[in-house]
């Protein structure tokens, strides 16, 4: 049976309002995050210089990593960009992914409660073992068979703090 078009945005409202109750995750999170994120990748040796030879007006560029960021944690559907071609273009290794991670995961873990750092570096996660994909079959390689894993302060599932 179709869904009626009104259902998308109150589904997704729905769903939106789920993540910010359980993890506590609203768009001031998002900013926040975001901001500290890439202050920490400009200064940064290894990334810094790919950001710095593309991005000339960090404005448009963290609005719309906000809307981006939006869309992944909060379900919101606000970005409508096509993140794989910009990297596939960057020449990026896994040892950029590796730090991009990194940096990412002591981002969220400084500027967000432990519920929502999880829910980011979960998702973090997921579009690093994506980019990497796309990347190899855009050079037609084979991806590459290893499986990062979450930081120590998350519990197996990425789902919370781990309590050991």
């Amino acid at each position: 049976m179709a869904e009626h078009p009104e259902d998308g945005p109150e589904r997704r409202s729905l769903l939106t309002r789920d993540v910010t109750e359980r993890t506590g995750i609203d768009e001031a999170m998002v900013r926040q995050l975001v901001h500290a994120f890439y202050d920490k990748v400009r200064a940064d040796a290894l990334l810094g210089p790919v950001f710095a030879a593309r991005i000339a007006d960090w404005g448009p560029h963290l609005a719309k990593m906000c809307d981006f960021w939006s869309s992944v944690a909060l379900m919101t559907g606000r970005y409508h960009g096509r993140p794989m071609p910009a990297h596939i273009a960057l020449g990026l290794s896994a040892g950029h992914f590796d730090r991009w991670l990194a940096l990412f995961a002591e981002t969220a873990r400084e500027v967000c409660p432990p519920a929502a750092a999880a829910h980011f570096v979960e998702r973090a996660h997921r579009i690093a073992e994506s980019f990497e994909l796309g990347i190899a079959i855009q050079k037609g390689e084979l991806p590459p068979r290893r499986r990062r894993s979450l930081p120590d302060w998350m519990d197996q599932r990425g789902a919370g703090i781990a309590t050991s």
